[in-house]
């Protein structure tokens, strides 16, 4: 694999496109609108306390890779203030993903990677798991019966205390052991909104 390091990113081109290799946050907007989408995070980032954020188009259309300094779960949260202060801010972005651990979108990668961030999830906790692929083959179920087998805690699909998150972005695959309220959905957050706010 060749790699090079830009801008703080691990780049990895072995397969003709570049693809951020260490990102840490995952952001979504409209299709057609990555460029906006890009120039919004990075300064809502730079906004938020982060000085040196490095953001891009993913490999999908209406993604963005991001790697800010702050932790991804931090960033999130302060993401989430800056809404509720200043949501006209917010005019592209659909959604902001933390992720924790970056690995090759490989099943037993993965396994490994969840179960490293796992046992913050307590006894009496439940979780939930939750995959969104892009450019992969791998099926969602192959990967949810995989982690799953690792963790002994309770399932709860709709009211969990932990989400697994499992992005998949072709050949790189971002995993977060994340309480619910750490993704940011930006249009549920306006809907919540006072008139007016």
């Amino acid at each position: 694999m060749r790699q090079r390091q830009y801008k703080s990113l691990e780049v990895d081109y072995s397969a003709g496109d570049a693809v951020f290799t260490d990102f840490n946050l995952i952001a979504t907007s409209e299709r057609g609108y990555e460029s906006a989408a890009c120039s919004e995070l990075w300064m809502l980032l730079r906004v938020v306390g982060d000085e040196m954020p490095v953001v891009d188009r993913g490999p999908v259309r209406g993604l963005i890779l991001a790697r800010a300094a702050l932790h991804p779960v931090e960033a999130v949260k302060r993401l989430r203030e800056e809404l509720l202060r200043s949501p006209e801010v917010f005019r592209v972005l659909l959604r902001i993903l933390p992720v924790e651990v970056v690995v090759p979108t490989e099943v037993e990668r993965i396994v490994d990677a969840a179960r490293g961030l796992t046992p913050r999830i307590g006894a009496d906790e439940s979780f939930r798991i939750t995959v969104e692929k892009r450019r992969t083959g791998l099926r969602s179920r192959e990967v949810i019966d995989a982690v799953a087998a690792g963790i002994d805690r309770r399932v709860d699909l709709e009211h969990p205390d932990w989400v697994v998150l499992i992005e998949i972005v072709g050949r790189y695959t971002g995993v977060s052991v994340i309480r619910p309220e750490a993704l940011l959905n930006i249009q549920k957050e306006k809907a919540r909104l006072p008139a007016g706010g």
